[in-house]
């Protein structure tokens, strides 16, 4: 018999994919975990239960989430549902407003904060400008571009005719009719501007796919009547789609992308973001060009950093220049993972680094200049977790768990904890009984849209609560009825009244009644955490992989925990976190810091049974810093 001590120390390395098992040679198996459900891992190396979440309000249906921040003190939750945007702030819905969004285009829309406003942008729509008139008084008005003089517009431009189709104007000034030389005009031009060499005339009427009536919009020089191939047209309309994605950068603005231009890139002149015109090129100016390459690039996100970084559906692209200027900018390709093409997944910042989510569905990507290099490499950060990333939909970087929340496909919720200066990357999976559809942060807080039983609820992680879609109520005098429970009607919640768990009840009427009085009450959804180790790593090099093995006893450290559940081969028991007089005494609400042993039962195998595991429901906080098995090798 060989006998050893297992410890383990740290679990920074996060839930580990099923297929790594019989990889013990690798670094993060020290760190690593068979199973890390409803933890959150630190990183100073522990993991505890997660936060559970408050409900604030009821969405119309199903949706996104964004946020945007007014003042210092000012922010807001956005919902974005079918044709309707929803302004939340402080669990109330401030005011609700009519979009031109249906619920099958709400996925691929894309935002950025432009002063106190959020632009937003999709490829069959025109952007809009959403303002906050006051706390309850709100505008969504489709963007508008700046204009040299009367209606002579700064919009950008483009042409999608071949270069060799000519056009003609039967008019030098007033009411004139357009012809091509080729089939270009469509019903979607009404409104639309077309330019001859210089000339803008507003399309408003179409004849045929050769033949439009327009006018001439005043204060311009006289039409040239003369056939040429000297035109082009807005860049956006309803005929070619409208900005994909909207970003700033160098105090430009940047939209990336359209319907029928995908690859395309229009900066808008320095300090002048409604201004799109060219000029004459000079370093203020406006900028367009489209990414050369030999497969098709349509732009999905743009994030300013360093340089001004391009996912699109092909790779990863760098803008340089410093500053950029028309005859200054460069446009490089880095890599060539890609991202999703059927909706908007967001890039996050994590200290200077990008985190996107692949093409493929199955990968996280970091996005990081290497000054090695001086180029930007690609990393997968779900390398040792790839069985939790089911194509990803959503995303946000909580900076005060320093985290990164992930909603997936499937409804599940993956968190990445991240910390590049001690490389930590260390996935684990938050299961909740529902499907989660969308996340956001702001602020240190994280606000999560599930579709529930009940219906489409915005929820808040909150630190004080270990319940789910939770409502906490404190009274003066201690009562049995609790009510404003109707979003959890008819279902079976946990209830924690003054620190101590009660009984599960059963929501009617959108209350419970409690067996006794309380003044301080937690109601919402159960959940359960779990924690399990890897295998016994071999103990010396004459035992193989699999060995057979019998726990001993396993130590736990502690911080701040009420409540410990663990199985360690005789079934689940709960653990007495306090003595009195040298005997052991029933959990209180203290909070306990310390190690705590217990005894373990049983042989088994290294590579099928775990020496011990945590299954939890208790609504209490649990902490695990380490844990230090004691085991019993037969050699």
């Amino acid at each position: 018999m060989t006998r050893a001590v297992v410890k383990q120390t740290s679990f920074t390395s996060g839930e580990l994919d099923p297929r790594l098992l019989g990889r013990s040679d690798l670094r993060a198996y020290e760190n690593g975990a068979a199973r890390l459900r409803n933890m959150l891992v630190e990183t100073t190396g522990g993991v505890r239960r997660r936060p559970g979440t408050r409900y604030l309000t009821t969405a119309p249906g199903a949706g996104r989430l964004a946020t945007l921040e007014v003042g210092a003190e000012t922010a807001y939750v956005l919902i974005f549902t079918d044709l309707q945007v929803d302004i939340v702030r402080d669990g109330v819905v401030r005011a609700r407003l009519l979009t031109p969004w249906t619920s099958a285009e709400v996925p691929g829309l894309v935002w950025a904060q432009y002063d106190a406003s959020l632009i937003v942008t999709h490829p069959d729509a025109p952007p809009q400008q959403l303002r906050r008139v006051s706390d309850t008084v709100w505008t969504l008005d489709e963007f508008t571009f700046a204009e040299k003089a009367d209606q002579i517009t700064c919009a950008p431009f483009a042409r999608f005719a071949a270069p060799d189709v000519a056009i003609q104007s039967s008019a030098a000034a007033g009411t004139v009719t357009l012809t091509t030389s080729a089939p270009v005009f469509v019903t979607g031009h009404l409104g639309s501007v077309f330019r001859i060499r210089d000339v803008q005339i507003e399309i408003t009427n179409v004849q045929s796919a050769t033949e439009a009536v327009g006018q001439v919009l005043p204060g311009q020089d006289p039409v040239d009547t003369t056939a040429t191939t000297d035109w082009d047209e807005l860049a956006f309309s309803a005929a070619h789609g409208w900005a994909r994605t909207v970003s700033f950068h160098q105090d430009r603005m940047v939209f990336g992308g359209s319907r029928d231009l995908p690859d395309a890139i229009w900066f808008s002149k320095t300090g002048r973001p409604r201004d799109f015109d060219f000029g004459t090129g000079l370093d203020d100016e406006a900028i367009a060009f489209r990414l050369a390459s030999n497969e098709v690039q349509e732009i999905r996100a743009l994030i300013s950093g360093r340089h001004l970084q391009i996912f699109t559906s092909a790779g990863e692209w760098i803008v340089t220049g410093d500053p950029l200027t028309p005859t200054r900018i460069q446009v490089v390709q880095q890599s060539r993972v890609g991202s999703p093409g059927d909706r908007y997944v967001p890039p996050v910042d994590v200290d200077g680094a990008t985190l996107f989510a692949a093409r493929n569905g199955r990968e996280i990507r970091e996005y990081l200049f290497s000054d090695t290099e001086q180029a930007y490499e690609t990393a997968d950060l779900a390398l040792l977790a790839r069985h939790l990333v089911v194509d990803p939909v959503d995303q946000a970087f909580d900076h005060t768990r320093r985290t990164v929340w992930i909603a997936m496909r499937d409804g599940s919720l993956a968190t990445l904890n991240v910390y590049r200066q001690a490389d930590i990357a260390a996935w684990s999976l938050q299961e909740t009984s529902g499907r989660v559809l969308s996340v956001a942060t702001l602020d240190g807080a994280v606000f999560v849209l599930v579709e529930r039983e009940s219906g489409v609820l915005l929820e808040q992680f909150d630190e004080d609560l270990f319940i789910d879609a939770g409502v906490s109520v404190s009274v003066g005098t201690p009562n049995t009825n609790f009510a404003g429970l109707d979003h959890l009607e008819g279902q079976v919640v946990a209830v924690v009244a003054d620190d101590l768990v009660l009984e599960p009840q059963t929501v009617a009427g959108g209350q419970v009644t409690l067996p006794t009085p309380a003044r301080q009450v937690a109601i919402g959804l159960p959940y359960v955490h779990t924690i399990e180790p890897l295998p016994v790593r071999s103990i010396s090099d004459r035992i193989g992989l699999d060995p057979a093995y019998r726990p001993i006893r396993i130590a736990f450290r502690l911080f701040e925990t009420r409540a410990l559940r663990v199985d360690t081969g005789d079934g689940l028991r709960n653990v007495p976190l306090h003595t009195v007089g040298g005997g052991p005494l029933d959990r209180t609400p203290a909070l306990v810091s310390r190690d705590v042993a217990v005894s373990a039962f049983g042989w088994r195998r290294g590579g099928s049974e775990p020496p011990w595991r945590i299954v939890q429901d208790e609504p209490l906080p649990s902490h695990i810093l380490s844990a230090t098995t004691e085991v019993e090798v037969n050699d």
